[in-house]
């Protein structure tokens, strides 16, 4: 699907005002003497589709009612408590990844990564789910689908073989989960998700919650593998909570590895983690993109998967709020993102894919410290969301 599109009196990225034009579904330069269906962005700033680098669509319970948070306070205790959602909520991963889709587009968000469940109990049922509901929104918005074990892989006998199906079925990047205190055995289960990812060619993204040393250490691993496989810009580490817990010179030492490798890291801004030493990362030319993480699901009941307002969180995570601040943070949910899931062409410029969203906002930094939601949503040359309000309806999966 693809248009032709004229937008007047945009501002991209909080510049001076200026038409842009969309021509058969891409970002255009070239203007001639056919009709063009034409809106005004009334100088609105206009910014590139929003990424949303981290989340996970088969298990948030947008539309299900209140979920009674009853769930212990470890990370194991929250894998059980989601495994057990699964069969006594009914959670069915078509339906819920498409809600929440349909909840996210009207923010501006136009790509998303996405980690699915694979373990022994669900088997490939949450990667069909969320497979059926890219093909049907395929129109709306690009999803990547991580095969990701959380339950654990090594500890769950099968779990293995299952993660090279899903890869077979159509999911496209190798999941990994903690791989000292979940898996018990980091050099075994590093082994093992990079050698799926050498033998169907596909990138990897790995849960790293990993503390301190125990966590630099995790990353020395991957850097290893990393560069023994020649798998640079191919591998994102999620979260990489240690980042913000070593001494400056391990920290300083270890960012500038995973930047010249050009591995990604990607930040939730957690307000119960350490923060990320964000302008530090910046500073080395590493690539940070961010994600909502769980979406008002069993482990938390937050988040409305808004990504500007993502943006604005990590400022406020990071003690970020001058004008600069807030505006690299807008570029690690847009730039920073498309870049650490391997987007190609994103941006405004031309020959760019045509997708981009309208905030009423007078800078960039306003946007994202104000987060207005009455956004326009184009894509492909489109207007899908105007006003902050879909137009038309979505295919049904229900």
């Amino acid at each position: 699907m693809s248009a032709n599109l004229l937008i007047r009196n945009a501002r991209p990225f909080g510049g001076p005002v200026q038409d842009i034009l969309v021509r058969n579904g891409r970002f255009s330069t070239s203007h001639d003497d056919r009709p063009l269906a034409e809106i005004d962005a009334t100088g609105c700033i206009a910014l590139p589709g929003l990424v949303e680098a981290h989340t996970h669509l088969d298990k948030t319970l947008i539309g299900m009612g209140w979920f009674e948070n009853r769930v212990g306070p470890t990370r194991n205790d929250r894998i059980l408590a989601d495994r057990n959602a699964k069969r006594e909520l009914g959670i069915n991963a078509r339906r819920q990844s498409a809600r929440q889709i349909a909840q996210t587009l009207i923010h501006g968000v136009l790509n998303i990564r996405s980690h699915v469940d694979v373990d022994t109990e669900i088997g490939l049922a949450n990667i069909e789910g969320v497979l059926e509901t890219r093909g049907a929104l395929r129109d709306l918005v690009d999803v990547q689908i991580v095969a990701f074990p959380q339950s654990g892989m090594l500890p769950r006998e099968g779990t293995l073989e299952l993660m090279d199906e899903a890869l077979r079925a159509g999911a496209d990047i190798v999941g990994g989960i903690d791989p000292a205190s979940i898996e018990r055995d980091p050099v075994r289960h590093l082994d093992a998700i990079f050698a799926l990812a050498d033998r169907h060619g596909k990138p990897v993204d790995i849960h790293l919650h990993e503390p301190g040393e125990l966590g630099a250490f995790c990353l020395d691993l991957i850097i290893e593998r990393t560069r023994a496989l020649s798998l640079q810009g191919q591998v994102m580490v999620s979260h990489a909570y240690c980042l913000g817990m070593l001494e400056a010179g391990r920290q300083g030492a270890l960012i500038g590895s995973l930047a010249q490798e050009r591995i990604a890291v990607m930040t939730a801004g957690s307000p119960s983690a350490p923060a990320l030493p964000l302008k530090l990362m910046r500073q080395y030319g590493l690539t940070v993109a961010s994600g909502s993480d769980g979406i008002q699901g069993t482990w938390d009941p937050f988040g409305s998967g808004d990504m500007l307002e993502r943006a604005k969180y990590l400022a406020q995570r990071n003690g970020m709020a001058n004008d600069a601040d807030l505006e690299e943070t807008a570029r690690i949910c847009t730039f920073g993102g498309a870049q650490g899931i391997g987007l190609a062409d994103y941006g405004l410029s031309e020959g760019c894919v045509g997708d981009l969203v309208l905030v009423p906002a007078r800078t960039l930094a306003e946007a994202v410290a104000l987060t207005p939601r009455e956004r326009t949503v184009i894509r492909r040359g489109r207007v899908v969301v105007d006003g902050g309000k879909l137009v038309g309806n979505l295919p049904a999966l229900e």
